[in-house]
């Protein structure tokens, strides 16, 4: 940027217009007209003074356009680096771990299922028309002896439920290897009749459980891939749903505590750890009327044996949002990273719904300050000398 504004600024005073002493334009000749524009610049421009304290000779009009282009690139340019400035002072005023849950929408409710739409397709992969299939699993990662619930419906292009029917269903390991290895398979039964996984009978809702570690997937680690062949509206196809599976638990949930510490309510999630490494663990907070608020994170090399991971809700996020206490942490998840491997991760248990309550503070307890870093006072002096910068130029080309 220094570089930038210092080439500019010999950009400006080489091609300003040139004067003579008797205010008559100059001749193009080099030499002339840099020796004009340098005179022009002493003085400071019109009104100013030259380098004796005499009148400042008046610009051409050619000189005076110039001029004037110069002075709006440069207001461009300072307004520019003071709107950086600002908008990375404001969104680093918290810390990364310590979030407005508004600015994360799709984490507010994360263990929502997850649903697609999609159009029926025959086994040569055809889209039948006027048909399609609703799927929705719990989830996508899991471990131990967790459970995921599928579901499959059939509806029309309106959107309307149709007769479908599941004629099979199989769960599969998929290799994530060329080395040829045992295929695991398990078949899965999708029903409609209010009974095992289906929540309701007969409203077209067919629904079918897989549980890894007691249908054959309890040494596997890896995706499993459930394909149920269906019926609809007379066209045969595939529903298919992937899940990544790895059986053992990394670390288990063993209670929380919270404490005000340097201005801040830090949440501290009690852990047993069996297996050391780097933890990822996520936590949602909402005010006493249930209004979702922040989004903490913990990501941090753990140790074995009893740990804690400390989830911040920054002072400044609490003075500047006000929610009303008690606060509520919920939906509390949490993994053990495995870098360059496949599956990355090992999941711990989830914690579904409010599992914690704080106490009720009054907002004076925390602190407004800002959240500093060495990065974040780095990039807001570098901001600022940009801004400085290129505040000078306008001042200089305005004569001050």
């Amino acid at each position: 940027m220094a570089l930038l504004l210092g080439a500019s600024a010999a950009f400006l005073l080489a091609d300003a217009g040139a004067v003579d002493t008797s205010g008559k334009a100059a001749s193009g000749a080099a030499g002339s007209s840099g020796a004009a524009a340098g005179a022009a610049a002493t003085a400071g421009g019109p009104g100013g003074s030259g380098p004796r304290g005499g009148p400042a000779a008046p610009f051409s009009a050619e000189g005076q356009l110039q001029r004037q282009a110069q002075l709006a690139m440069w207001q461009g340019r300072y307004e520019r680096a003071e709107q950086v400035y600002l908008a990375y002072r404001d969104a680093t005023r918290y810390p990364h771990d310590s979030r407005p849950i508004a600015e994360h929408p799709d984490q507010v409710r994360p263990f929502a299922p997850v649903a697609e739409e999609v159009s029926l397709r025959k086994p040569n992969g055809e889209p039948v028309r006027g048909v399609r299939l609703r799927t929705t699993q719990e989830r996508v990662f899991l471990s131990g002896a967790e459970t995921v619930r599928f579901t499959v419906e059939g509806v029309n292009e309106e959107g309307r439920a149709m007769p479908l029917l599941v004629t099979r269903a199989a769960a599969q390991s998929v290799p994530d290897t060329r080395t040829p290895v045992p295929l695991i398979s398990a078949g899965l039964t999708f029903v409609d009749n209010g009974s095992g996984a289906d929540q309701q009978a007969g409203d077209g809702v067919h629904s079918a459980q897989l549980s890894p570690s007691q249908q054959g997937f309890s040494a596997y680690a890896g995706t499993i891939r459930v394909l149920a062949q269906v019926t609809a509206g007379g066209e045969s196809g595939v529903a298919h749903f992937d899940v990544i599976y790895t059986p053992g638990v990394p670390a288990t949930w063993a209670g929380f505590r919270e404490a005000v510490e340097n201005g801040s309510l830090n949440f501290y999630l009690k852990v047993n750890v069996s297996r050391p490494g780097r933890y990822v663990a996520s936590a949602r907070v909402d005010d006493a009327n249930g209004n979702p608020f922040a989004l903490l994170q913990f990501n941090e090399e753990v140790a074995a044996g009893p740990q804690e991971f400390r989830l911040q809700v920054f002072g400044a996020l609490l003075r500047d949002k006000a929610p009303v206490f008690p606060l509520g942490l919920r939906d509390v998840e949490g993994f053990l990273l495995l870098p360059d491997q496949f599956p990355d991760r090992v999941m711990m248990a989830r914690q579904v719904g409010t599992v914690y309550r704080s106490a009720s503070y009054a907002l004076s307890r925390f602190s407004t300050d800002e959240w500093r870093s060495e990065e974040r006072d780095r990039h807001l002096a570098e901001y600022a000398r940009d801004a400085e910068a290129a505040k000078t130029q306008v001042q200089r080309l305005q004569g001050r």
